[in-house]
């Protein structure tokens, strides 16, 4: 069986990314993802609503510049108090 964990993803920057983000029902996701991409170019799209309602699942689209630049972004986006997880 192979370790995924063991292996490196090989991208040619730049590149569009998509992050999955959900968040509580609740929240508005354009300011949360405006607060972190600021004036950065994205699409974000509903994917799906948790069967209660208590949870949103949202897409964000973007264009990553390097290794650095996508998983910063991504540990932006887990580490925001609003966000409950990121994919």
């Amino acid at each position: 069986m192979i370790d995924l964990n063991q292996h490196k993803v090989k991208l040619d920057y730049p590149c569009s990314w998509e992050y999955k983000i959900v968040i509580k029902s609740e929240h508005n996701i354009n300011p949360i993802v405006k607060e972190i991409l600021e004036d950065r170019e994205h699409k974000i799209a509903p994917s799906k609503a948790s069967s209660k309602g208590k949870f949103e699942s949202f897409s964000l689209k973007l264009t990553v510049h390097s290794d650095e630049d996508r998983t910063g972004i991504y540990q932006q986006l887990g580490k925001h108090e609003r966000i409950k997880m990121v994919v």
